[in-house]
């Protein structure tokens, strides 16, 4: 630092212009707070690089967290847009069985199915047990 020593001169300022006492106490006390200053400013130097650091891991794990949301976004897209058309298609297949059944006589038909199925069966064990 520059500056006027106590002599009049101007130059670099050195420990023995900040005290108004020749002694070495005086000395001593100023430079211990000049020590102890710059040791503060050392952790806090320290300090703020590591926020500095972890404030560039969360920028970096934000980011990527981003994207993955990006991906999942469209992925979530795609698989809407394929529930539609499935949904789509169940629908029109359904739509279409109902046609048939109706045309082809309807519940009347499933029931003469489902009888003839039983009598059936009846017969089968008919003949393996006697």
């Amino acid at each position: 630092m520059l500056g006027v020593d106590r002599k009049g001169n101007y130059g670099p300022l050195s420990l023995h212009d900040y005290s108004d006492d020749d002694s070495d106490g005086g000395n001593d006390f100023v430079s211990d707070q000049i020590r102890n200053q710059r040791q503060q400013l050392k952790q806090q130097d320290e300090g703020l690089d590591m926020l500095s650091k972890s404030a560039d891991r969360l920028g970096a794990l934000s980011l990527g967290i981003s994207e993955e949301l990006g991906q999942q976004n469209k992925m979530l897209d795609e698989m809407e847009t394929d529930l539609d058309k499935t949904t789509q298609r169940l629908d029109f297949v359904t739509q279409k069985t109902k046609e048939m059944i109706k045309r082809s006589g309807g519940k009347q038909n499933l029931l003469i199915i489902i009888a003839l199925i039983v009598v059936a069966f009846i017969l089968i064990l008919l003949i393996l047990y006697t």
